[in-house]
């Protein structure tokens, strides 16, 4: 910072940490006056989404009509999914799903409407023109469950989308499932005001960062754009990594600050419906790990930069109350034209899969599916590709070869690969320039 000014460091992540760590965290940010901070991994949906005039989860399970405009929730949030099934089969409530590919709530769904990636706000302003679901919404209120369904899809599709909604109903309510646990307390906290996690990265990869803190963050597993990230970290000058487990990007760390895990500090956590939760410590943390808001604190005192923090309770203080608006904003972007050879990649999320706490559980280690590419049979017998083998799947400029299965709930001319799975990574085809991914699939020969 002393040569090159605060605009040279960057701070990524913060959504796995508890209220009082990303506090911590984003004063010294503040006092240090850096600005380039993101607590997402350019994974999720902007965190305009908690400015929206919010639901409750019972709000939602009450609501006369639930509105799906995210991911697959028996996956991502299952707790979720087994609220809303209830109240679906016990017709209290009905689900209007927009999807790529079936979930796990299509059987309990009054109207499940399947669109390609690039078409969601067709898709949407069809439904919202369809007399039958219009009357429907007038019933009564209605609850947009908000997420990120498509890694391999542009987020401003999503915005679009709820946004043709709320102009359409503005009595609509938002439950935003974002990832990670604690997004929504690090975004009160102030961790995600700066500028996004796209351009932290771009930044990095060109060399204007001299030192990237990594705050519980990975973004070699989990930033949709391996390449971004891979570039990122091999140009940033300093990389710092505070964390609880060795990960991918703490073995490329020039610094690695071991933390206090979950149960082995206190706090507060913020939850999917903004209520705050105490965090209780259990056991005493391991060897020389500190809960983050301790590292903060001395990092602070090191650098000259006190931000009058002594103990846990100065981060107590109550966030401000964000500003309510009705939209989202957006860039205005369309999906190009595709041809009738390739495929949209639809890339999602599995419940087990490659993230650290999964494989060093040796009782969850092997639930996860595997890598693999998912097709319509439809698009197979096309093809004339056989399940079970090997193919290779190709955008304009890089491949992969991964197994081939077969799945009826794939839409047809679209491809299914669940992200973060152990083999080969599809985020190699992966950039977070392009709006959708088209692939073509071929026999190896």
């Amino acid at each position: 910072m002393s040569s090159q000014g605060a605009n040279s460091v960057a701070i990524l992540g913060g959504a796995r940490l508890a209220n009082e760590d990303a506090r911590a965290w984003a004063m010294l940010a503040s006092k240090l006056g850096i600005t380039l901070h993101d607590a997402q991994l350019d994974d999720g949906l902007s965190t305009e989404v908690f400015n929206l005039p919010q639901a409750t989860i019972n709000d939602a399970t009450s609501a006369t009509t639930v509105i799906l405009l995210g991911p697959d929730l028996k996956e991502e949030l299952p707790v979720l999914y087994l609220r809303l099934r209830d109240a679906a089969t016990k017709n209290r409530t009905r689900i209007i799903e927009f999807t790529t590919k079936a979930s796990g709530l299509t059987r309990y769904a009054w109207k499940s409407l399947n669109y390609e990636p690039g078409a969601q706000v067709a898709a949407v302003n069809a439904a919202l023109n369809d007399p039958e679901i219009a009357g429907q919404m007038r019933k009564g209120n209605v609850v947009v469950v908000l997420g990120r369904a498509n890694l391999a899809e542009s987020s401003d599709f999503t915005a679009q989308a709820y946004n043709a909604i709320a102009a359409a109903y503005p009595a609509v309510t938002v439950l935003p499932v974002l990832r990670r646990g604690n997004i929504r307390g690090a975004a009160a906290a102030g961790l995600t005001a700066g500028d996004n996690a796209r351009n932290i990265l771009t930044a990095a990869s060109e060399g204007h960062i001299e030192c990237l803190i990594l705050l519980g963050a990975d973004p070699l597993s989990d930033v949709p754009d391996l390449d971004l990230a891979r570039r990122a970290l091999a140009s940033a000058r300093n990389v710092i990594a505070v964390d609880t487990f060795p990960t991918a990007s703490t073995l490329r760390a020039d610094v690695v600050l071991p933390a206090a895990a979950y149960a082995e500090r206190g706090g507060t956590t913020t939850n999917l419906e903004g209520h705050v939760l105490p965090l209780s410590q259990k056991i005493t943390a391991r060897g020389t790990s500190r809960p983050d808001w301790m590292i903060a604190t001395e990092l602070a005192e090191q650098l000259g930069a006190d931000i009058g923090v002594e103990s846990l309770n100065d981060l107590t203080a109550k966030d401000a109350t964000p500003q309510v608006q009705q939209a989202l904003s957006v860039a205005g972007s369309s999906a190009p034209e595709r041809n009738s050879y390739d495929l949209r990649l639809v890339v999602s999320r599995k419940m087990y899969d490659n993230a650290v706490s999964t494989v060093t559980s040796p009782s969850l280690a092997h639930l996860s599916i595997g890598a693999g590419i998912y097709l319509n049979p439809r698009d197979i017998e096309r093809l004339g590709a056989s399940v079970g083998k090997d193919v290779k799947v190709s955008t304009s400029s890089k491949s992969v070869i991964l197994t081939l299965h077969a799945d009826e709930t794939v839409l047809k001319g679209t491809a299914w690969v669940p992200f973060n799975q152990p083999g080969t990574d599809i985020r190699e085809l992966l950039n977070a320039d392009d709006l959708i991914v088209d692939v073509r699939v071929e026999n190896l020969s």
